[in-house]
């Protein structure tokens, strides 16, 4: 068996894109709301599905579709915490509750969601343009992934570095506490980082559609790899969750060739990311956030 190892990077990087723009708001709401939100799955959901009603049904392409779906969701997200986990944080819930609470949450998101839109597979009709550069096989979708997942690294990055509130997102994620006694709102700085972290789940929803197909389930189908990213790049941890993501799309797109050497079938990748979390929690259970500055 021919393997064209080019091509297999190249699918890393566009699979790492995906599990990056997704990851990074699930791995600061982790961090700063201390407990996983299972939700953020109904959250990529829901944008992909507010991204199909903008880009097919209104007919105003994928661009209007990727901020209308960033700022939608992102209300979404936002009143999730301050209509119910932020009450339970505030009268005693364990990370038990929160999590049995996130995962109540989603079944309720999943099925309005089935309920208002429809539990058939939908597609995007847009024609992407396919082209080859050298041995690599690329999709004009595929760059703008590739383009959509850096330019948001590049922004998040200076948000969190430069500006106020990112000092505030990176004080708060440390130590709550000193960030309070600091006079940093703890409250609205939590709040905004939901905002923002459904936002971003809502733009690797509609790259995830785009992609595939928009169905009730499609944030189920990524959420576990994504739980990964944030759990190897250390939870919180920005930076850490930007390498963890290319280090589970290169491990999952060569995991794809031995299963297929193997005789199996290629659905068996989403062990991929389960062994590496499994791998991380017992060996290094603070994951890369050692190399990495916290943010």
């Amino acid at each position: 068996m021919t393997i064209n190892w080019a091509q297999i990077l190249f699918n890393s990087v566009v699979t790492g894109s995906l599990y990056l723009i997704g990851a990074v708001g699930l791995t600061l709401t982790y961090g700063l709301s201390n407990f996983p939100n299972f939700a953020h799955a109904e959250l990529i959901t829901l944008g992909a599905f507010i991204g199909y009603f903008v880009a097919e049904q209104l007919g105003l392409g994928l661009p209007a579709a990727l901020i209308v779906a960033f700022l939608v969701t992102g209300i979404v997200g936002f009143l999730c915490y301050r209509g119910i986990f932020q009450p339970l944080a505030k009268r005693g819930a364990t990370i038990i509750h929160l999590m049995v609470a996130s995962i109540a949450l989603g079944f309720i998101l999943r099925h309005s969601i089935g309920g208002i839109w429809t539990w058939r597979p939908l597609y995007f009709t847009t024609i992407w343009a396919t082209f080859d550069i050298g041995p690599l096989r690329v999709t004009g979708l595929w760059l703008w992934l590739i383009f959509t997942a850096l330019a948001l690294a590049v922004i998040m990055h200076f948000i969190l570095v430069r500006t106020k509130i990112g000092k505030a997102i990176r004080a708060t994620s440390s130590n709550p506490e000193l960030a309070l006694a600091s006079g940093i709102s703890v409250d609205r700085i939590i709040w905004l980082t939901w905002f923002i972290g459904a936002g971003l789940a809502a733009i690797a929803g509609i790259f995830r559609g785009a992609d595939t197909q928009i169905w009730p389930m499609t944030g189920w189908d990524i959420i576990l790899p994504m739980f990964a990213v944030a759990i190897l790049g250390g939870i919180g941890n920005f930076y850490g969750a930007i390498a963890a993501a290319f280090i589970i799309g290169l491990a999952e797109n060569i995991g794809v060739v031995g299963l297929i050497a193997l005789g199996l079938s290629t659905t068996y990748r989403i062990g991929i990311a389960f062994l590496i979390l499994i791998i991380t929690l017992i060996v290094k259970p603070q994951g890369l956030a050692m190399l990495f500055r916290r943010a």
